[in-house]
C-alpha cells in the first residue's frame, strides 16, 4: 500500500498532471497523421524529456504511447490509411462505415472501445506486473539469456517481410549494439579507430534516425496522396449500439492484453486476432463484417489499445520490449540511469506505481479529449504532407543534437535515417533491428556470465526454464519458416491458375 501512496503522491504533482494531458494531446495529433506512429512520436519527443525527472518524462511518453494508438484509427476510418500499424485492422470495417455515411459513428465507437480496452488492460497490468517481477527476481544469467533469445526470435519471425529479412534485421541490430567497449572485458569492438564510437552508438540518435528521419525521407518520396473529405454522419451512440458492442469490446480487450504481453507482438497483431475471433463467433450475421459493422471497429480498437498496454508487462518486469514503441521507452529509462526489470519495482516503486496511476488517468483524459475534439480530428489529417514531413526531419535533427549537444550524434542520426530509409524501401522490417539493439547486449552478457558460472560447460541450457525457452525460440522460427513456405507455395499456385487459359 505504501508503494501506491508514494505513486499517487508523485502523480498528483501539478507538473505530472499537466504532462499527462500534454502527452495524450501530442499522441492524438501524432497518431492522427498517417505514417506518424507512436514509435516515431516517442522517438522525436524523447530528447525533450531529458531535462525532466524520470516520472514526469515517462508520463509524457506514455501519454504519446497510448494516445497515438487510439488516434491511428482516425485516418484509418476516414481515409483508409491507418495512422499507426496498430490501426490496420480498423480499416476493414471503419472505412466502409465512412463510405456508408457513418464516419461519425465509427469514430465514436473507436473512442469508446479504445478507452474501455485501455482501462481493462491497465487493471490487468497492475495485477500481473508485480507478480511477474517477483518471479523474475529469481532469474539468473541462463534464464535471461534464453528469454532474450526468445524475444529476438519472436520479433524476427513476426517481421513485416520474409523470415530471412527479419532475421537479418535482428542480426544487424545485435551487431550495432556491439559497437564500443565490451561490457565484460573492456576491449574496443567495431570502432574502426573513431574515438566517438568508443562509448557505443548513441541510442537516442539511433532511434530518432531509424523512425523519425527514415519515415520522413520515405514519406517525402511518396507525397502524392492527398486527404479527401469524409461524410461524417451522426456522432451519437444509442443505447442499442453500446449494448451491441459491449461483449465484443470487453472480450477483445482481454484477448488483446494477453497477445500484447508476448514480447515482440504489437497492437496490429492483437487487432487482427480480435477482429477475426469476433467475426468467427458472429455466426448469424458474419457476412456484415467488412461492409461496415461497428463490432469490427470495436474489436480492433479495443484489442490494439489493450495490446499496447499489455506490451508494458515484459517491458517493465523483464526489461524485454513488448513492442517497438516500448523499446523506445526502455531507451528513455536507460538514459535516466534506470534499468527496466524486476529491480525497478524495488528500487523505484514511486516511478512504477506512479506510471500505473498515470496510465489510468491518461485513458480518462483520452475519453474527454476525444469527446471534445472528435469533430475536429478530420482537420488534423489535412495538414499538407509537403509541410508535415520536413518538420519531422527538422525535429529529428534538433532532437538528436539536444541530447548531448554533440554534432556526431546528428551524423549518427542521419546515417541511421538513411539506413532505415533503405530498409523500408527493401522491405526489411526495422522493429527486429531495434529489438536486437536493446536485447542483444542482454543476450550476449548473460550468455558469457552463464558460461563463466558453469565453468565453460553448456549444461545450463538443459536446466528446465532455459531449456523450455530455447525450445520455444526454435519452434517460433520453424513455425514462421513453415508459414512462409506455405504462403509462397499458395502464391505460386494462384499465379499458375491465372496464367492458365
Amino acid at each position: 500500500m505504501s508503494n501506491w501512496l508514494a505513486g499517487a503522491e508523485a502523480v498528483l504533482d501539478p507538473s505530472v498532471l499537466i504532462l499527462t494531458v500534454l502527452g495524450i494531446l501530442l499522441g492524438v495529433v501524432i497518431g492522427a497523421m498517417p505514417g506518424l506512429s507512436a514509435t516515431v512520436g516517442i522517438a522525436v519527443f524523447l530528447p525533450f524529456t531529458f531535462t525532466l525527472d524520470p516520472l514526469p518524462g515517462l508520463v509524457l511518453l506514455l501519454g504519446i504511447y497510448n494516445g497515438a494508438c487510439y488516434a491511428g484509427s482516425i485516418p484509418a476510418i476516414l481515409l483508409r490509411t491507418p495512422g499507426t500499424p496498430a490501426s490496420a485492422a480498423t480499416v476493414l470495417d471503419g472505412y466502409p462505415m465512412t463510405r456508408n455515411g457513418q464516419a461519425g459513428k465509427a469514430l465514436s465507437v473507436s473512442l469508446v472501445a479504445s478507452v474501455v480496452g485501455g482501462l481493462l488492460a491497465t487493471v490487468m497490468l497492475i495485477v500481473s506486473a508485480p507478480a511477474v517481477a517477483e518471479v523474475a527476481l529469481q532469474f539468473g544469467p541462463a534464464e535471461y539469456f534464453a528469454l532474450a533469445v526468445l524475444a529476438l526470435t519472436i520479433i524476427a519471425s513476426l517481421g513485416e517481410g520474409a523470415l530471412a529479412k527479419g532475421v537479418i534485421s535482428a542480426a544487424l541490430g545485435v551487431l550495432i549494439a556491439m559497437v564500443g567497449l565490451d561490457g565484460i572485458s573492456g576491449a574496443q569492438r567495431f570502432t574502426f579507430g573513431i574515438q566517438q564510437l568508443s562509448g557505443g552508438i548513441e541510442l537516442i540518435a539511433l532511434l530518432v534516425g531509424l523512425f523519425g528521419a527514415a519515415e520522413a525521407l520515405f514519406q517525402i518520396e511518396h507525397m502524392h496522396k492527398e486527404s479527401k473529405a469524409a461524410s461524417m454522419g451522426s456522432f451519437r451512440l444509442k443505447g442499442k449500439d453500446l449494448r451491441r458492442m459491449s461483449p465484443t469490446t470487453v472480450g477483445s480487450g482481454v484477448l488483446g492484453f494477453f497477445i500484447g504481453a508476448l514480447p515482440g507482438v504489437g497492437g496490429d497483431i492483437g487487432g487482427y486476432v480480435a477482429y477475426n475471433e469476433t467475426r468467427r463467433f458472429a455466426r448469424h450475421d458474419r457476412e456484415k463484417f467488412g461492409h461496415g459493422d461497428s463490432r469490427g471497429v470495436a474489436a480492433a480498437e479495443s484489442a490494439n489499445n489493450s495490446a499496447q498496454v499489455g506490451g508494458l508487462v515484459p517491458t517493465l518486469t523483464l526489461g524485454i520490449p513488448g513492442n517497438t514503441a516500448a523499446a523506445v521507452l526502455i531507451g528513455a529509462l536507460l538514459v535516466q540511469g534506470l534499468r527496466p526489470g524486476p529491480q525497478l519495482f524495488a528500487s523505484n516503486p514511486e516511478l512504477v506505481y506512479g506510471s500505473f496511476i498515470a496510465i489510468l488517468a491518461g485513458f480518462v483524459v483520452l475519453l474527454f479529449v476525444g469527446s471534445l475534439g472528435i469533430r475536429a480530428w478530420a482537420q488534423v489529417i489535412r495538414i499538407p504532407p509537403a509541410l508535415l514531413w520536413p518538420i519531422v526531419l527538422i525535429l529529428s535533427i534538433v532532437g538528436s543534437y539536444a541530447v548531448r549537444t554533440n554534432p556526431f550524434d546528428v551524423v549518427v542520426m542521419l546515417a541511421a535515417g538513411v539506413l532505415g530509409y533503405f530498409m523500408l524501401k527493401g522491405g526489411f522490417p526495422i522493429a527486429p533491428l531495434l529489438i536486437g539493439v536493446i536485447v542483444g547486449p542482454l543476450a550476449e552478457d548473460n550468455f558469457r556470465l552463464a558460461m563463466i558460472q558453469y565453468g565453460g560447460s553448456f549444461s545450463w541450457m538443459l536446466d528446465p526454464l532455459p531449456f523450455v525457452l530455447l525450445v520455444l525460440s526454435a519452434a517460433s522460427l520453424f513455425f514462421s519458416l513453415w508459414r512462409s513456405n506455405k504462403a509462397r507455395r499458395k502464391a505460386a499456385a494462384d499465379a499458375q491458375k491465372i496464367d492458365q487459359p
